[in-house]
């Protein structure tokens, strides 16, 4: 069940405290029935908090939600001198901090752990975060109790409206593919679980009862194996039967195994703009060596970084064990970052391969990479990256004898994409880039050939990184770009889907798939209006010009005809002259003659006339 369904349920069965209290639950827009709307920024978000008496953060459903619960709950505390009424603040963990807890009792297992117990617990390693989220939301109730209250509720794995947590046994039952559902291990473990009206209910038990034990676990009271629980939902939606698989093999099931991909090429081969596509695709994490590294330095200064000081009251066990385990890791912390940096400054702001083979491991291992999947941008670069990285640590006579390496195979990747093109095609598509675009990037002319041309090195020995691929019989893809003219590698991405086959990740729901296509259409038409506006705008720039032309085109033939009626005029006063002075009076006396005569060819007389009394001629 998704996160903000389970706490509108929680919302709904908490209404008879809810209502007489301002309520603010992450994952959720609203709080005592009024819209908090979009949130900007952190300072807007921690105004809204103020406003509330109870605050609830859930990070059972959302890893993402751990630091955001620890920011706000630091935030709110340091506003406590302000507070004009007390304020609760609940975090809503996960009963799987208890995970690796060892017994009460060695001899007699069966012992239940009570709320008392919740200083010894051990989490499973998967889990760290949270229990230390929930170490610093307990911290922060034991300063002023009076002002602001902390309670954790250690859930159980949660089910209902959706069933959450079961939903691949549900899906695979009412699919009817299989003749039995599968159980993983032996299905004889008890799981923990609460539904999410319960867990409501233990919320609105808080805020209205406020208990003296500020760590709570919520758990159902009757108590189930796995095995149980799916013959039940076999026997009532599937098969009825059930099937036992080895724990390890649950990672062979297509269903539960994400979609781990590795893009290698030359630079400017279209690597990044590939793996984008196909991150969005399949809704992967794009693993980029660069960002990598940043995120890891940057996670080692937040934990060496000083804290406030909280002045704790009956800190006791819990706090010399948190004070121990935080100085072990800030030491641990600041030696590690002391190494990279020196290392970096050494190397010209490179790192060694020790560095990055662990930040990436760390990477690769995190919940994110291992619940949906990543692309690798580029990395590994060569052979010894590629076994470092993915090699398990093994007896070298063992892996003679196997002639196959072993390597880990919840960390490399399953499919290997090998784009290449001639250094004449990459050069000319790094030329034809915009400028703007090759500022300040490795496609600039010095360095572009100098990486290409260590890659090519790298690529011509026996041992390079589609070798070591093909070693572990996970044959790479070839794709050869220069054959496909497509600036925007639609036909690359879709050979590789072709390849790799359907997303395996939970996909849209019908409304956020509505929700989609309607932002899809709006952009459209704005487009479109866009695009009609500017073409009318053009219309309009053409049609001006049109008419300021025509204009100009007529004033400039009104001034030829000026100046070439001028220039006759000129050239014509000379003939006149000419006319007046020698042709004119004897025309007009021939004229005369002809009046007197009255000859019968007018015009052959008034000739003669004047040939005969030419003033030249005499």
């Amino acid at each position: 069940m998704a996160a903000a369904e389970e706490e509108a349920v929680a919302v709904t069965a908490a209404e008879g405290t809810f209502r007489s209290q301002r309520v603010f639950l992450n994952h959720l827009d609203s709080y005592s029935g009024s819209s908090i709307g979009k949130i900007s920024s952190r300072e807007e978000l921690l105004g809204h908090l103020l406003e509330c008496d109870v605050i609830i953060y859930n990070i059972t459903e959302d890893a993402n939600q751990i630091e955001e619960a620890t920011w706000a709950a630091s935030a709110v505390h340091g506003e406590v001198l302000h507070f004009e009424k007390p304020k609760l603040f609940i975090l809503v963990s996960t009963i799987m901090t208890w995970a690796r807890s060892k017994p009460l009792d060695p001899d007699d297992s069966e012992i239940p752990f009570t709320e008392e117990d919740y200083r010894r617990r051990k989490p499973h390693p998967n889990f760290m975060d949270h229990i230390n989220a929930e170490k610093v939301i307990i911290k922060l109730g034991k300063t002023n109790k009076n002002k602001f209250s902390t309670y954790v509720v250690a859930s159980g794995l949660q089910y209902g409206a959706e069933e959450g947590i079961f939903h691949y046994f549900f899906k695979t039952a009412w699919l009817g593919e299989t003749p039995a559902i599968p159980v993983f291990g032996d299905g004889n473990n008890f799981l923990p679980t609460i539904h999410v009206v319960d867990l409501a209910a233990v919320l609105q038990n808080i805020a209205d009862h406020r208990p003296r034990t500020h760590y709570i676990v919520a758990v159902d009271e009757s108590i189930h194996t796995l095995q149980a629980i799916v013959k039940c939902i076999s026997k009532n939606v599937g098969p009825g039967k059930i099937q036992k698989i080895p724990r390890e093999n649950a990672f062979l099931s297509k269903d539960l195994t994400p979609v781990k991909i590795c893009v290698l090429g030359p630079p400017a081969v279209g690597k990044s703009t590939i793996a984008e596509e196909l991150c969005k695709h399949y809704m992967l994490h794009h693993i980029k060596i660069k960002d990598v590294i940043f995120e890891a330095m940057e996670n080692l200064e937040k934990i060496i970084a000083p804290k406030e000081t909280v002045e704790t009251e009956e800190v006791g066990e819990e706090g010399e064990e948190d004070e121990e385990e935080e100085g072990n890791s800030i030491e641990e912390a600041q030696e590690l970052l002391d190494g990279v940096k020196e290392n970096m400054e050494q190397n010209g702001g490179r790192l060694d391969d020790q560095y990055v083979i662990r930040f990436m491991k760390e990477k690769l291992k995190s919940m994110p990479c291992k619940n949906q999947g990543y692309i690798l941008d580029g990395f590994p670069k060569t052979y010894d990256q590629a076994k470092d990285l993915f090699n398990l640590e093994d007896d070298e006579e063992e892996e003679i004898r196997s002639k196959v390496p072993r390597y880990d195979k919840l960390i490399t990747p399953e499919y290997v994409i090998s784009l290449n093109a001639s250094d004449e095609f990459l050069k000319n598509r790094v030329m034809n880039l915009p400028e703007s675009v090759v500022a300040g990037t490795h496609y600039t002319q010095d360095r572009f050939l100098r990486t290409l041309s260590l890659f090519r090195e790298l690529n011509t020995e026996d041992e390079t990184v589609v070798n070591y691929f093909d070693e572990l019989e996970i044959h790479p893809q070839f794709i050869d770009v220069a054959k496909f003219e497509d600036p925007e590698n639609r036909l690359i991405v879709n050979e590789i889907i072709k390849e790799t086959g359907k997303p395996r990740n939970y996909g849209l729901t019908d409304e956020e798939k509505e929700e989609l296509e309607r932002k899809r259409a709006e952009a459209r038409l704005a487009k479109e209006a866009e695009d009609n506006a500017e073409q009318e705008r053009k219309d309009a720039e053409e049609r001006a010009e049109k008419v300021a032309n025509w204009e100009e085109w007529n004033k400039r033939l009104e001034e030829v005809k000026r100046q070439e009626q001028e220039l006759l005029e000129a050239q014509s006063i000379p003939l006149r002259n000419y006319l007046m002075k020698n042709v004119m009076p004897t025309l007009m006396q021939g004229l005369n003659e002809c009046c007197k005569i009255r000859p019968d060819d007018p015009v052959d007389f008034l000739a003669e006339y004047l040939f005969k009394n030419n003033p030249e001629m005499e």
